[in-house]
């Protein structure tokens, strides 16, 4: 419902998000107005929202993302050591050998998360945010992706705050991801470089020793 959705949307931004002073919520809080999409486009170029006003679900759930992350910086004191009711009888051991165990898909930090990455990666979206996950680990590493990955290799460690990337999706750590993945791609692109240049001198070394006839115009014997 359309009235429901402009309602929800001033709430989250009354009572979590608080991005805008409460004298300039008028716009976004006159919910019957004709200009109210108007408002709500520039609300989300406002708060760094990385979807379009079409893409209703995927805002609502990066909205809802922000707002638990605002949620919990004002109170982390309090949250900090709280956990889930189904978590607390279970083995602490485990959980620390098995991280994604107790994962909630259903999280909106989550769903916001996959749903960045994928964009990332240019992955198809899917109604199912595990599957974005799987595939953005798995069908996006070919054989020789995975061979190569598993070659040791010895470099030099890099500084990931040295390198602009030149674009900010809002979270610190799909930012951090955007910045080796990028790394990753500039040195396969240097290694196609390479393969490249290897590939021309191996043709200049085949047709740059022709036998050469002046008097007949042309090359050959």
């Amino acid at each position: 419902d359309e009235t429901e959705f402009r309602n929800f949307i001033v709430w989250l931004e009354d009572q979590k998000i608080r991005h805008y002073k409460i004298e300039d919520r008028g716009n976004l809080r006159n919910i019957h107005s004709d200009d109210w999409p108007k408002s709500f486009e520039k609300y989300m170029k406002d708060v760094n929202c990385p979807f379009k006003m079409q893409e209703r679900q995927e805002t609502v759930d990066w909205l809802l993302g922000l707002a638990v992350r605002l949620e919990y910086g004002d109170n982390a004191d309090k949250y900090k050591d709280s956990t889930p009711d189904g978590a607390k009888n279970t083995d602490n051991t485990a959980k620390n050998a098995e991280p994604l165990i107790n994962l909630d898909v259903n999280n909106p930090d989550f769903k916001a998360g996959v749903m960045a990455l994928a964009n990332l990666l240019q992955i198809q979206r899917h109604d199912d945010y595990l599957v974005m996950l799987k595939v953005s680990f798995t069908e996006r590493l070919t054989q020789d992706a995975i061979a190569k990955a598993n070659q040791s290799k010895e470099g030099l460690p890099v500084a990931l705050e040295k390198h602009i990337l030149g674009f900010d999706t809002g979270d610190a750590v799909i930012n951090e991801a955007a910045q080796i993945l990028r790394l990753l791609h500039i040195e396969e692109l240097r290694e196609l470089q390479t393969k490249i240049n290897e590939a021309i001198v191996a043709v200049q070394a085949i047709i740059a020793d022709p036998k050469t006839d002046h008097r007949l115009g042309k090359v050959g014997r």
